[in-house]
């Protein structure tokens, strides 16, 4: 089969440096004023009655075909180690988010539990170790290359999962529905949504030291991959030259296992006079494994929390960030909540700075991140009704402050007094 010069193996076009400048730099933030909200969900499968067993392949495979036909509004997919997440479609509101979301769930939940499965909310699995589930060439090659740096990238393919609340990314404009300003908010209040949320303190049956050794693991990875830009000057320059200055995973192959180079970035894939030249796909594909905490993909994805415990739980972390982000008065109160914090944070990009450090080994023991919890946490109480959240949702916030934010407790207290 012939290739056109324009083309790539996989058909897309190929593109140069200024090509790609151009792609990312009009892409990573559409803008607009604030509509939609959505959160994708990840959770661990365990067995309900023998939950630090593994569970078998084959077991997997037979209830996740039924879970596959279930009529969801949420996109259903599974994660390497066999975590299963759902990702929902972007909702006009808040409510009609979590009211789909919940639905979904309950319908997954219905299916696990008559196959004697539960789905458990953890950042990370605390007694089974990390096991490859999904048998792919990019998971693959995803594994060799995470793993040059140590065991992080494994334990984080197959023992992790999240709550990511998406967004969008505000008006081209200042003030704070501006995307600069969201932006630069959501590298701040990250912290305090890591210190907050905290849910994994343990790892192989073993007490680490850390609120969130999941948010350790993300920093034990190449920094060019789980780190941030700088966030001076601007955000839509900055991410550029993050996606193309950052190092390829993989170079896709239509046979055999796909290549994965060493220390080779995308700009220098695109210079390279030796390798097949990258397509539109491939650097659709390589911003896809850059894993900072947070991600412009149009919108912004906000991956710093870990999975939360309870059936409801992910609900609060979702409420409290489309609040601080999405009302004007409580993004404010947000804002002003979390510049005490810059200092802390400057110097490095998340989450490679003393602050998030801090947030991740000490959640809200920390007297600053709890001070600015407190104050973040009133905000959003105030906000969701303006945001048309139902009673539920505010009461599972408020709950929620009283159980952990006063008291400058996260869900990894409750784990390490057990």
């Amino acid at each position: 089969m012939s290739v056109s010069p324009e083309c790539g193996i996989d058909g897309s076009p190929r593109v140069t440096e200024p090509g790609a400048e151009t792609l990312i730099d009009g892409s990573c933030f559409r803008t607009g004023p604030p509509r939609t909200v959505g959160v994708e969900v990840e959770w661990l499968v365990h067995d309900e009655r023998a939950p630090h067993d593994p569970v078998a392949p084959e077991r997997l495979e037979k209830v996740y075909a039924v879970l596959r036909g279930l009529p969801l509004t949420s996109v259903l997919s599974v994660e390497p180690g066999g975590q299963l997440e759902l990702s929902s479609r972007p909702a006009p509101s808040l409510a009609r988010c979590v009211a789909e979301v919940s639905a979904d769930l309950a319908a997954v939940r219905s299916v696990l539990h008559g196959h004697g499965l539960a789905l458990v909310g953890m950042g990370v699995d605390p007694v089974r170790p990390p096991r490859r589930f999904l048998r792919e060439p990019r998971y693959d090659a995803m594994e060799l290359c995470l793993g040059r740096t140590g065991p992080a990238g494994r334990t984080l393919m197959c023992s992790s999962a999240s709550v990511q609340v998406c967004l969008d990314a505000g008006v081209d404009g200042p003030g704070v529905m501006g995307f600069a300003h969201r932006w630069r908010l959501a590298h701040r209040l990250g912290a305090v949504l890591v210190a907050a949320f905290a849910n994994s303190p343990v790892v192989g049956d073993r007490v680490t030291g850390w609120r969130s050794t999941r948010q350790l693991l993300w920093t034990e990875l190449d920094p060019g991959r789980s780190g941030g830009p700088s966030l001076a000057g601007e955000p839509r320059h900055a991410w550029t030259r993050r996606v193309l200055d950052a190092p390829v995973m993989c170079v896709r192959q239509d046979d055999g296992p796909w290549e994965v180079p060493d220390r080779l970035s995308f700009r220098d894939w695109i210079r390279s006079d030796t390798m097949r030249p990258p397509t539109r796909a491939d650097l659709d594909y390589h911003v896809s494994t850059l894993f900072p905490p947070v991600r412009p993909r149009g919108h912004l994805e906000l991956r710093m929390i870990d999975a939360q415990p309870g059936d409801d739980g992910w609900v609060v972390p979702l409420a409290v960030a489309t609040a601080l982000f999405d009302d004007p008065r409580a993004a404010t109160a947000a804002h002003r909540a979390v510049a005490p914090l810059a200092a802390r944070a400057a110097g490095r990009p998340a989450p490679h700075n003393p602050l998030w450090t801090d947030a991740a080994r000490r959640g809200l023991s920390d007297p600053e991140l709890r001070r600015a919890a407190v104050t973040c946490f009133a905000a959003a109480l105030d906000a969701l009704p303006r945001l048309g959240a139902g009673t539920d949702v505010t009461e599972a916030v408020e709950a929620y402050a009283d159980r952990y934010v006063r008291r400058g407790r996260c869900p990894a207290d409750d784990v390490l007094e057990r």
